[in-house]
């Protein structure tokens, strides 16, 4: 009886972490960052990129989880062809020198059961600063169409342009962005 007992005791210990974390894999075709800021006051620009790629692994029997992300900066999306270009030059993007910009959490604060903060690293322009998105919304269900467990999320977090050396025109173009990352990812 001992012996049963310490055999399923290491069973469930060795299988329980393996088991516990889910990996999802975003859907290029709804998951967007946007970025909006000010234009001289005059208005608040908002400008999305395209492509979007990334891994989110969620424990949330443990309460952990990380994210991995990656942004082509070359699929900005302004709603002007002259301003894309200009966007992407030095000034600014420098999409020729960095063509992708990364987010990199390994901790994800939770409350109760749902993610509440993601708590990383981006790099953006070859600068890298800690930041910190806050979800703002969360569900995770079967998919309909998929069939597959799928989850999605809508975060928020604020850096200064000036920080990943993008400052030209500021304070004039505000140097306040606001980031936006809208994700749904499909269980693998």
């Amino acid at each position: 009886m001992q012996r049963s007992l310490l055999a399923l005791a290491l069973t469930a210990t060795l299988a329980g972490p393996a088991l516990a974390a889910d990996t999802y894999i975003t859907d290029p075709n709804h998951t967007f960052a946007r970025f909006s800021y000010s234009h001289m006051g005059y208005s608040t620009q908002l400008s999305r990129f395209d492509k979007v790629s990334g891994k989110i692994v969620l424990d949330t029997a443990a309460k952990t989880g990380s994210a991995d992300i990656t942004i082509d900066t070359r699929s900005v999306s302004t709603g002007s062809a002259q301003f894309n270009e200009h966007i992407q030059g030095k000034d600014f993007l420098d999409t020729a020198d960095f063509p992708t910009a990364t987010f990199k959490a390994n901790t994800i604060k939770f409350n109760g059961n749902t993610p509440d903060e993601l708590i990383g690293d981006l790099t953006l322009k070859g600068v890298t600063k800690p930041v910190t998105l806050k979800v703002t919304a969360y569900k995770c269900m079967p998919h309909p169409m998929l069939k597959k467990e799928a989850c999605g999320a809508d975060a928020v977090t604020h850096v200064k342009r000036t920080d990943f050396d993008m400052g030209k025109y500021a304070p004039l173009v505000g140097d306040d962005v606001t980031i936006t990352v809208s994700v749904e990812a499909v269980k693998q």
